[in-house]
């Protein structure tokens, strides 16, 4: 109840209605007022300092203060960052960093609140009801997040904000490790196990990176401080369980080791909504869902083999995710072991397939990063893990014994000769070397700002697909 509200100073500085600021200088929001004439070619400085007190000479030691800041902050990145980068190098890095820093933004949202209207407001309509985020009641955000960018939408996305953790860790590692913990807490993760997406639309799917994140956050942590912080992997870990169950039970149609994850966050956009329906009926069998639930299993093998070193029990565990990482690899090449694939041989590429209600498959041939998301699953267990884990190696020698029509695709899964370690690879030796020429193509993929989310090719052959009486 004030006639000075927040209005008033877009009112005093648009309008030049001075009244509607209030004369005795005091209020929750405040603005600097400066007016400056600047001539074309020419530079102007304004310094500003901000104080809780006042000050009988505020810019006295201003240039002695600015300028230890700056020393200050060429002494802590120096510290960050590696020596043997050269200087121009080491400046997009530094800014890179700072534009890292400078997106952290406090977030606050209830959907329950959001849902409901505010109290002493009129009700919200009736529509809000049955619209996005009405199954996410439980969430109820009040946090410091990393974000895209927090002027041009101010909300976190979920995968996005596991990659930005990895530099994070490089500058602030527990900050990075609370950013991660705090996605898979209940007041984020639903409760059947999925990880919210971003705010306009929860229950969307994200490529499941996490685990991956938080295992990369915890070498750098513990490469830089000498400590590993396995209370972090294993916190972690307990809840990635919950989110992994979530994509077996929910998004494996036919329970076929086949992933249906939809639109997945990239710039791979194929001629079909992939969130939605297919005109065609059936669903989407997608070569890159597969592909991340196959890296996702190599993420958690790794964190489980590492927890394994204190706690024999993870052992087992580790021993699942082996065995599920075998069979994602298998389905992709041969799905439901009924002779169909994601891999063409003829074009050497990975592609979606289109499953119809009858059973028969179509492959969407359309080459985008779909089919080069299966390079990311790769993993290499050392030869101590495996003299260490008696009895996960033991497993691991029974499968290849009992079942080697599923590991016919995994090339190097048999022990180095060197070090007797094991290398899992989704792609093998023959699918890479056809993959791998396409990819720094610069006809196809290659550009000069890095690998195109569609390949140049279709510039010149454009994909059509016709169904339900019209072309895609």
């Amino acid at each position: 109840p004030t006639p000075y509200v927040k209005d008033g100073i877009n009112e005093a500085v648009v309008n030049g209605r001075i009244d509607r600021v209030n004369p005795e200088q005091k209020g929750s929001k405040v603005a600097a007022h400066f007016r400056a004439t600047v001539a074309p070619g020419e530079a102007y400085t304004v310094y500003v300092r901000f104080s809780n007190l006042p000050h009988t000479d505020p810019f006295a030691d201003f240039d002695a203060v600015f300028q230890q800041r700056i020393w200050e902050a060429n002494e802590f990145y120096a510290a960050i960052q590696r020596s043997d980068l050269n200087e121009d190098v080491r400046q997009v890095q530094r800014q890179a960093f700072a534009g890292l820093m400078w997106t952290k933004q406090f977030y606050h949202y209830s959907v329950e609140l959001w849902l409901k209207g505010d109290p002493s407001q009129p009700p919200p309509p009736e529509g809000r009801m049955h619209g996005r985020n009405t199954d996410w009641t439980h969430l109820y955000n009040l946090d410091v997040l990393s974000m895209p960018d927090k002027w041009e939408y101010p909300w976190f996305a979920a995968w996005d904000l596991a990659f930005h953790t990895i530099p994070i860790a490089m500058i602030d590692p527990e900050w990075a490790k609370r950013q991660i913990v705090l996605l898979l807490r209940e007041w984020y993760m639903h409760p059947n196990g999925q990880l919210p997406a971003y705010e306009w639309a929860f229950g969307d799917v994200n490529p499941p990176v996490h685990a991956w994140a938080a295992w990369q956050v915890y070498q750098i942590a513990r490469d830089r401080s000498g400590q590993a912080d396995t209370v972090f992997l294993e916190r972690v870990f307990h809840k990635m369980l919950l989110n992994f169950t979530w994509w077996i039970n929910r998004k494996d149609a036919h329970g076929n080791n086949i992933f249906q994850g939809g639109f997945l966050g990239l710039d791979n956009v194929g001629v079909f909504d992939r969130s939605a329906p297919l005109p065609t009926g059936g669903h989407l069998e997608q070569a890159d869902g597969t592909a991340w639930m196959a890296m996702y299993c190599l993420n958690m093998l790794s964190i489980a083999l590492e927890l394994a070193r204190n706690n024999p029990a993870y052992e087992d565990v580790a021993t699942k995710f082996f065995e599920h990482f075998i069979y994602i690899t298998n389905a992709i090449n041969n799905i439901g072991g009924h002779g169909t694939s994601l891999w063409d041989p003829e074009d050497g590429f990975f592609y979606d397939v289109i499953h119809y209600p009858d059973g028969t498959h179509i492959p969407l041939k359309i080459r985008s990063f779909v089919g080069l998301i299966p390079l990311f699953a790769v993993e290499s267990v050392e030869g101590d893990t495996l003299e260490r884990l008696p009895r996960f190696r033991r497993r691991v020698e029974w499968f290849m014994k009992y079942r080697p029509h599923l590991i016919e695709s995994i090339h190097s899964l048999a022990p180095s000769h060197v070090d007797g370690h094991c290398f899992l690879a989704m792609v093998g030796r023959e699918k890479l070397e056809q993959i791998l020429p396409r990819m720094f193509d610069v006809g196809e993929f290659l550009s000069e700002y890095g690998l195109r989310a569609l390949s140049r090719y279709h510039a010149a052959h454009p994909y059509t697909f016709h169904a339900a009486g019209q072309d895609f």
